[in-house]
């Protein structure tokens, strides 16, 4: 373990990190609004920390081992999100628990707030706390096509036999640097596209790049209280259905169509099928019961379902209408298609539907062989066998995942509550770290909108499950195993 390395790399991340502020205090000037004194204080106590960090070390240049690749992953998600909180704390009054909260809900791009009054804020907070998103997907990316495979725990080594082209070796190129500048273009050509395309539907300037930026990344964030329900356009609501649904596609997909000029290769690919299917079952059976119970006419339940579905199971948690209003079990449907999520190598949370259909093929094989008990069955995807390796690999994911879901509901009753729990109080618990796990963002009853009312200690609890979904469990948890630290 390079421990003086890791500090050198951790130092560097934090001054680029830190540079990323300099917009803000631009806009800030331009503006002249409130907060530039805050935003220089932040960018000064960014830049600093980083270079105390890194001129120690700015010698070390060791290659880095496994080790050092979970320390660096995990570090860098925490230590950013900590620091990304600077801005919040000293510019949106907010304290120090709610601050770290929304900086990692941004920079994890769950889309959870704390925050009541948005339209309020000053241009340039409201400025930073998109673009937080936007670094956060883009860091999602890489983190999950070209970082942790290399680790030997990405859900694309789970399942890389379903994915074509050059991603078979677990990256788009045979280097980390041309993979990072592959997927940085994708992300911002798609960026642009959907900033572009905001501004042509109605948008201002500074909205329609503020909303591309939590877009793309299905990060959530939005400039208004009411969110897109602020616009009450229903072509601003097919331009944000159809760039959340590309964000939850996986990006090798995207890269390997703008390299071939190959649309079919979308519908090639299992994963974005089975991903459309369950889109689909959704937001039909959605919009029968809303149009059933003249909730909405039935061009309408169609509209507010296909909004809701895809909002919620891209993990964007965009609004127009509150999902949680809807008659019968469709807000608790909802949010559970939340665990479901997105593609592998895409910005979403959850469980990813990589690891559904091999969860569903071992089940479905489970069966057989009580039927059959001496036939060899095999695990399949693109008629392509699955390791016995990569089938344990999803079973103790899918059991750390219900694991860490349940205890950590337990744990945020303990610690956000006091004297005996209501139902109100179990249905915020459940669905509040739900909706953080799964980074959604709203949930259920009270915390339906905002996180505002819940207490330091329930933040601090759901702050640490959003690095926890986002590092997709085992990164963080292999820091909390005496083993890891003997060795």
């Amino acid at each position: 373990m390079h421990l003086s390395s890791i500090q050198r790399i951790m130092g560097l991340l934090l001054i680029a990190f830190s540079l990323t502020l300099l917009p803000p205090i631009l806009l800030s000037a331009l503006y002249q609004d409130d907060a530039l004194a805050h935003l220089l204080i932040a960018f000064a106590v960014m830049c600093g920390l980083g270079l105390s960090m890194w001129f120690p070390a700015r010698h070390q240049r060791k290659e880095l081992h496994l080790h050092d690749g979970f320390i660096i992953v995990a570090g860098f998600w925490t230590l950013l999100s900590l620091v990304g909180a600077l801005p919040f704390l000293l510019g949106a009054d907010l304290d120090l628990a709610q601050a770290v909260f929304e900086s990692v809900s941004g920079f994890t791009t769950t889309g959870a707030t704390v925050i009541v009054g948005i339209d309020g804020l000053p241009q340039s907070i409201l400025y930073y706390r998109q673009q937080l998103q936007w670094l956060g997907g883009l860091g999602v990316i890489v983190l999950a096509v070209a970082v942790l495979p290399m680790l030997g725990i990405g859900g694309l080594q789970l399942y890389r036999a379903e994915t074509p082209g050059p991603m078979r070796d677990d990256k788009l190129t045979p280097r980390l640097e041309h993979t990072a500048k592959a997927l940085l273009f994708i992300y911002l050509f798609l960026t642009v596209a959907c900033a572009f395309s905001y501004w042509l539907a109605g948008m201002s300037a500074f909205d329609a790049v503020s909303h591309s930026y939590s877009t793309v990344a299905t990060g959530g964030f939005s400039t208004h209280d009411k969110s897109i329900g602020f616009y009450d356009n229903h072509v601003i609501e097919f331009i944000c259905i159809f760039f959340m649904m590309l964000g939850s596609l996986n990006f090798a997909i995207h890269f390997n169509v703008g390299r071939r000029f190959d649309l079919r290769l979308y519908w090639q690919d299992v994963q974005t099928r089975v991903f459309i299917y369950i889109v689909t079952g959704l937001v039909l059976f959605s919009a029968l019961l809303l149009w059933l119970y003249d909730h909405f006419s039935l061009l309408d339940s169609l509209r507010h379902a296909s909004f809701g579905v895809v909002s919620i199971i891209s993990s964007s948690g965009f609004g127009t209408e509150s999902v949680a209003d809807w008659p019968l079990l469709l807000p608790v449907l909802i949010l559970c298609s939340g665990f479901i999520g997105g593609c592998v190598g895409s910005t979403t949370g959850g469980m990813r539907v990589a690891r559904v259909i091999l969860l569903y093929k071992q089940a479905s094989r489970e069966i057989m062989r009580l039927i059959h008990p001496n036939a060899v069955i095999a695990v399949k995807t693109s008629n392509q066998r699955v390791s016995d390796q990569v089938a344990q690999a999803v079973w103790g994911f899918a059991f750390l995942y219900m694991i860490s879901y349940i205890l950590l509901s337990f744990l945020f009753m303990l610690v956000a509550f006091d004297g005996t729990l209501t139902a109100d109080q179990i249905l915020i618990a459940f669905s509040g770290v739900a909706a953080t796990l799964n980074m959604t963002g709203p949930a259920l009853g009270e915390v339906s909108s905002t996180f505002k009312t819940i207490n330091d200690a329930g933040l601090w609890v759901l702050s640490f499950t959003m690095l926890l979904g986002r590092l997709e469990i085992f990164t963080l948890l292999v820091l909390l195993t005496p083993a890891f630290w003997r060795r």
